[in-house]
């Protein structure tokens, strides 16, 4: 039931910011919630350093978040490249407090292409022509893949997927999560993207699908080389914000690219 509750809150939430906030709204919303989620992941890769010492590297982070505000990839890379000089900077200058400097430099710059340059994407989605719709069909079908996959594999799986990274998901379950990111993607194609073919849909949906898997499974990697359970306990029943948006994670900077593909060829 908690886990029910969490999710019917967290998803009502995300819609209205979806489909009625302005866009400096959504941009300090996820830049915000970037925030959290690198918060959750130097935790869990950087335990040993005190929650002060992680916060320059929680702010470095958040630059490319900056540059998403112009909605160019420039700003981005603009922002990432300012981030990965601002965190070799901060490591030189207190290197003899830092018991492995490199661990810091690697495991911090990981973060930031990992997490905070693709959250960036999300941002710069939202700048695209009719980019809320496309964030709702890429967050629709992100949503009906992870249901889908849990109730396919929880009753059908048999074929272990990746037993070594995640011993609980099925080649039934990713097939069931397949089929239904490509149900919700249709749904939200007739009603908000009638103009795109269903083709170009399918396509799209597909190529997410196994993306979004194989974030889940990036994610994995991370908790299982630091024997972490969760990312956190900020959503209740269903663990930390990373947990929640590892699919994501990948899809997003995929899906923009796609669409400025199908701008060019247009």
């Amino acid at each position: 039931m908690k886990r029910l509750i969490t999710g019917v809150l967290t998803s009502a939430a995300w819609l209205l910011l979806l489909l009625l906030g302005p866009f400096p709204l959504f941009w300090l919303a996820i830049t915000a919630l970037a925030g959290v989620a690198l918060t959750e992941y130097l935790t869990i890769v950087l335990p040993d350093l005190s929650k002060q010492t992680r916060i320059p590297l929680i702010l470095f982070g958040l630059l490319p978040l900056l540059g998403a505000y112009s909605g160019e990839a420039t700003g981005v890379l603009c922002g990432l490249t300012l981030a990965l000089v601002a965190l070799l900077l901060h490591t030189l200058s207190r290197y003899t407090s830092f018991t492995q400097p490199y661990e810091v430099i690697s495991r911090s710059g990981f973060g930031y292409l990992y997490l905070s340059l693709c959250s960036a994407y999300l941002v710069l989605l939202m700048a695209l022509p009719q980019g809320r719709f496309w964030l709702l069909l890429l967050t629709a079908t992100t949503a009906a893949s992870d249901t889908a996959a849990f109730y396919t594999g929880s009753k059908f799986g048999k074929h272990k997927l990746c037993p070594s990274i995640s011993p609980g998901k099925t080649w039934e379950g990713f097939i069931g999560g397949l089929i239904g990111s490509l149900g919700a993607a249709l749904l939200v194609q007739h009603f908000f993207l009638p103009g795109q073919g269903l083709v170009w849909i399918c396509l799209i949906v597909l190529l997410l699908g196994c993306l979004g898997a194989a974030g889940d499974l990036s994610e994995s990697v991370i908790k299982r080389a630091f024997g972490v359970k969760d990312s956190g306990n900020l959503l209740p029943g269903h663990g930390g914000l990373l947990d929640r948006i590892d699919s994501l994670l990948l899809t997003a900077p995929v899906l923009y690219y796609l669409l400025y593909l199908q701008t060019g060829l247009c």
